[in-house]
């Protein structure tokens, strides 16, 4: 399933806006795009909400006819123990997360502790690809851990500062992939010739390769949502942002959506 979240409209609900996007609106706007999920990740009001509070978003996504995952940082017990009740109210199977630098090493340990409770509820964890922890090390503790609860959000464009290529990464993680972040990426030279940046890029116009994309996520038998994001830089002001954002979430959209005839032209 092809669905938004919370990192499609990054400009429009950051405190830098004058007048932020409201959960509901960023559900309003998923709807209104024709999508039925949505995942609300590192969102700072989930890490302190109640789950009556969270009931509340719950019911406005069911009234819209939308499915939510949750997503947030780090590994500690207590802060993972408080999203699963989150997804329990909200019936979401998907909580994605990252492990933190200082929590690399003790990982393992630090996920069997919540691995009781991910079996209760039958949410499935899914540890995201970022350039702190090294691919190779992400799949060796998702490989010890053993376990169809834990798995791994396929996001390659993050581990490029790691130098853990793309076509390394997406290849490496398939058989761990439980949840797809969708966003292209392009390196373009800074002024003077001096440097790159490295930055977002319209999907389909960057260095992303999305046929593997596609290949892992509609993989038999375990098929993954995708999750539509953007490193889209500052324009300048906040409506061009916010209006180049959506430009850029509703061309994300038409392309997943009709990808068998992009790829064919």
């Amino acid at each position: 399933m092809i669905g938004l979240g919370t990192y499609s409209f990054f400009w429009q609900w950051h405190e830098s806006a004058q007048r932020p996007l409201s959960w509901r609106g960023m559900l309003d706007k998923t709807r209104e795009w024709g999508l039925n999920l949505f995942q609300f990740c590192d969102y700072p009001l989930l890490d302190s909400i109640s789950v009556s509070e969270m009931s509340e978003i719950a019911r406005y996504a069911d009234s819209r006819d939308i499915k939510l995952e949750l997503g947030t940082r780090g590994l500690d017990q207590k802060h993972l123990e408080h999203y699963l009740a989150l997804c329990e109210t909200t019936g979401s199977q998907i909580l994605r997360s990252m492990i933190l630098p200082h929590q690399v090493e003790v990982a393992v340990s630090l996920l069997q502790n919540v691995l009781p409770a991910l079996e209760r509820t039958g949410v499935k964890l899914s540890l995201e690809t970022y350039e702190q922890v090294r691919v190779g090390k992400l799949i060796e503790i998702v490989r010890t851990l053993s376990s169809e609860h834990i798995g791994i959000c396929l996001d390659p464009a993050n581990s490029v500062a790691a130098l853990d290529m793309p076509d390394m990464t997406i290849p490496e993680c398939a058989p761990f992939v439980n949840n797809v972040h969708v966003k292209d990426f392009s390196f373009s030279r800074r002024d003077g010739w001096i440097g790159f940046t490295y930055a977002g890029s319209k999907l389909g116009e960057g260095l992303l390769d999305y046929p593997a994309i596609h290949s892992v996520a509609k993989s038999a038998g375990r098929e993954s949502n995708r999750i539509i994001e953007h490193w889209l830089v500052w324009q300048g002001d906040h409506p061009t942002t916010a209006a180049m954002e959506d430009e850029w979430t509703l061309h994300s959209i038409d392309y997943l959506n009709n990808y068998k005839e992009v790829i064919k032209k």
